[in-house]
């Protein structure tokens, strides 16, 4: 990596101020000098310093938040977006959501620069859980239980996988119920499709689990730094 970059990456400076501090000699790579951004360092190994303070550089962020409504799941947007929720210290150009909750829902979502941590929650293959809580405009009866464990078509010719639905309460007069529900893929707009295709409407949506991440008691539209045992467990889930 290119020294400029390595200090911009590590928060040092913007680019003009990273040049500055290079031009002023107090930048050290190994124990010496070194004034040209372009050098080239191993940013694993090297021992960079800016004015006595050492500097490390890390590959992988990864941050749990409690998204809110009326945020979109994208790195741009002309709305608002999870990124813009972070603090510009926290903040890193190639972080993204790893996969996306729609705008009117709340909940769990991870935020990360690690592409292949993130290919392995979403495949369908590696049956990563995905838990959601959800106000259905209907009852939700075991008929739908059963029917949810087998899997079933929804519209535009799509399949769902088995998954696993619990009716936490129904509310006759009012023609509402509220459940919990275990899914381990992630197509578009899946829980309202699925209640969609037993003629049922979500009127409010929020995921409360990831494998095994949970937002406990993270305030909404609040986010934290995982823990390294928390990352490695979703590294090596057993």
């Amino acid at each position: 990596m290119r020294l400029d970059r390595f200090l911009a990456t590590v928060k040092v400076g913007s680019r003009s101020e990273v040049k500055k501090l290079l031009k002023q000699g107090v930048v050290m790579v190994d124990g010496m000098v070194v004034k040209d951004g372009k050098t080239q360092i191993d940013e694993d190994t090297a021992v960079v310093t800016c004015a006595g303070q050492a500097l490390h550089y890390q590959k992988y962020y990864y941050y749990l938040l409690h998204k809110p409504q009326g945020v979109i799941s994208a790195t741009q947007d002309r709305h608002k977006t999870v990124l813009d929720l972070l603090q510009p210290a926290d903040f890193h150009p190639d972080l993204f959501p790893v996969g996306r909750l729609d705008k009117d829902t709340e909940g769990l979502l991870l935020l990360t620069n690690d592409g292949p941590l993130a290919h392995d929650l979403l495949s369908p293959k590696k049956h990563v859980a995905k838990v959601y809580y959800a106000k259905i405009s209907g009852i939700v009866t075991e008929d739908e239980v059963a029917q949810f464990a087998l899997g079933f078509a929804i519209d535009g010719g799509e399949t769902v996988q088995p998954s696993e639905l619990t009716v936490l309460s129904v509310d006759v007069p009012a023609n509402t119920s509220e459940i919990s529900l275990v899914i381990h893929e992630g197509k578009y707009h899946q829980v309202k499709r699925m209640f969609q295709a037993w003629g049922m409407k979500v009127t409010y949506l929020k995921r409360t689990q990831m494998a095994d991440l949970t937002l406990g008691d993270l305030p909404l539209g609040q986010y934290r730094k995982l823990t390294a045992e928390e990352v490695d467990d979703l590294k090596n889930p057993e």
